[in-house]
This record gives C-alpha cells, structure tokens and sequence, in this order.
C-alpha cells in the first residue's frame, strides 16, 4: 500500500485459488468483494480448474496465472508455463514501477465498463499524471538524449479507388513510429472518410516490414503543460476517428505492432495479421500507461485480465495467441509476402 508520500510498500499480493475450491459462498463473495476495492494488484495463481462458484473471485482479481490446459477459453485466466514462476516474474516487473502498476491497475478497473469518450478520458488523465512523475523521469534519465533527424514528405499516404479508402503509415525508416506530425496527418486522412459517405471502406497499413513500433521515443518528455497534454491526447486522438467507423475499418498488421500501433488497431472492426507479427505494450516498463487508447480496445477485445497481463509483463504475444484471444479477427497468409 502507498504511504502519506507515496512511496508503495506492497503492490502485489498472491492468491492460490486451489485453496479455495471448499470454501463456502459467502466467504468467497466477501474476498471477491475486498479485492474489488483494494488498491494493490492481486494475482490468482491456478493449478486446477475454478470451480463455477470460484467465480466472483476470479472476476475480482487482476489477473489469474494458470496453467494452460486450466486457462483454455477463459479471458480471466492468463496461460503460463508455471504460475508460481511466472508470478514472481510479474511481482519483481511491478516492483521495479510499483506507482505506474498500480495506477493501471485502478484504470483498468474503470475504462472496461465505459463508453469511448469517457473511457479515453480516464486513460488521458492517468498518462498526463504520469508524465510528472519520478518513475516516468527515471525512464528518461535512462533513456538519455534522442537524436531527432528532419524528415522531409508526407508521414502518412491515402488513396482513394472507388468506395474504397487505403491510407498507410509511411515512415519505414524509423518503423513507422507515430509523432506528432503522423498523428495530425493520420486524423487528416481519418476524418475524410468519416465526412464522406460514399466511402464504404477504409484500410489502414503500414510501410515496410513493421506496421508501426508505437510512440516516436524521440518526442516522449517534452510535454511542458500536462492538463494540455491530456487535451490534446483526448481531441487529436486518431484512434476515436477509427472506433466510429469502426464496422468499415480493416487494419492490416504485419512485422510488428507495439504500443501505439496496437492500441489504435484494436478499435478497428477488422483485424488482420501476418503470421509472424507481433503484438507489445511496453508502457509500463517507462512509467506510464497505454494512452493511444489501449486500456479501451485491447481491454474490450481480450478482457481486463489479459490486458493487464499484456501491460504489466510488457511481454510479446504472437499472432497465432492474438488470434486465440480475439485481440486480431484473422491471420493472412499472404500478408507478409
């Protein structure tokens, strides 16, 4: 728990539902209840298969570890090799940014159960405050000085074939990593197709061999007024143009697709990946969370549970698990040639 100045004592607690499979309904709905307004992250660890009952305590935690054949078609349970090991993994990875988790923690708890707006609300504010704070400043103490090259020609590519609308993120070179000046020109492209009723389809891509590699590092840090930061995250969001068109939006993954690239695809009504793609939020490793409306989408398509799991652990997730997950629609494989 935080003390009076912030400092996190214990952000992490451990849970064995095995232990739990006996005990009686109201003791379980009581420990549902306690997680569920509790502020540190509770892990479940599964080597068994949770009862029905067990259910209100699975839906509390954070996130249930479990072995795979035990997880299998649960969006609460995160499948892992060995569930004790894999918690003292994600427990020492939360430590290392224990501020940062826990104020995802609380954030996923609230953008699954509200509407676009209100949920790219709750996610804006929580980056903007993290953006002032220590954990954020030890990531760009590491980090050093970026070297910003200038780049000459459009950052993002339309065009137009009949009822069809085709844009591409076109900054190969740095893999298609999104600034701000891609940003202002993906809404360009974005918002001609909303305006447009004879556009009946739009199919986002990217340049190259990696579809984007999310944030442009170069630009992280130089935000001077963190309440515009987080108006500006909330109007100029691309990803709120992309939820609204939603049934008429494709985006075509390959290579990769990490943080922002991830976060705006999922609001996307179809998602289609090359068979070696993956898929990273890498976030909180740099004291902040998701804030291209990844606690949104990514929790929408695949669950709070897994979503935290994907935020906090920072690991890859390929495309043959994305798709087991629903966080893509389909795998082509033609997509990469």
């Amino acid at each position: 728990m935080p003390w009076s100045d912030g400092r996190v004592g214990s952000p992490v607690r451990r849970l064995v539902l095995d232990d739990w499979h006996n005990v009686e309904a109201s003791r379980v709905e009581a420990e549902a209840a306690r997680l569920a307004d509790s502020l540190p992250l509770t892990f479940g660890i599964a080597t068994r298969q949770p009862p029905e009952r067990l259910r209100p305590l699975v839906e509390a935690v954070t996130l249930t570890l479990a072995t795979p054949r035990v997880s299998a078609g649960a969006r609460e349970l995160v499948p892992v090799r060995d569930p004790l090991v894999a918690f003292d993994e994600l427990a020492r990875l939360v430590g290392r940014r224990p501020r940062t988790s826990l104020a995802l923690g609380q954030l996923l708890r609230q953008t699954p159960q509200l509407d676009t707006l209100q949920g790219l609300a709750a996610e804006a504010a929580a980056y903007s405050m993290l953006l002032g704070g220590t954990e954020f400043a030890s990531w760009l103490d590491d980090r050093g000085t970026p070297r910003i090259a200038p780049e000459e020609g459009p950052l993002v590519r339309v065009r137009r074939e009949n009822d069809q609308l085709s844009v591409q993120l076109d900054r190969p070179q740095r893999r298609n990593a999104f600034s701000f000046r891609m940003r202002e020109e993906l809404i360009e492209a974005l918002e001609l197709a909303c305006v447009d009723s004879t556009i009946d389809r739009v199919e986002l891509a990217g340049a190259g061999p990696v579809f984007c590699s999310g944030g442009d590092l170069s630009e992280f840090g130089t935000a001077a007024d963190l309440v515009a930061a987080y108006l500006v995250r909330l109007d100029r969001a691309p990803w709120r143009l992309i939820d609204r068109m939603r049934d008429r939006v494709t985006v075509r993954v390959q290579g990769a697709a990490v943080g922002a690239g991830v976060e705006m695809a999922a609001f996307a009504g179809s998602l289609v990946s090359s068979p070696g793609a993956f898929f990273q939020l890498p976030e909180v490793a740099m004291g902040l969370v998701p804030g291209a409306g990844g606690t949104v989408s990514v929790s929408r398509r695949i669950g709070r549970w897994r979503a935290a799991w994907m935020m906090l652990s920072g690991a890859r997730v390929a495309a043959d698990i994305a798709l087991e997950w629903g966080l893509v629609d389909e795998i082509d494989d033609g997509h990469e040639r």
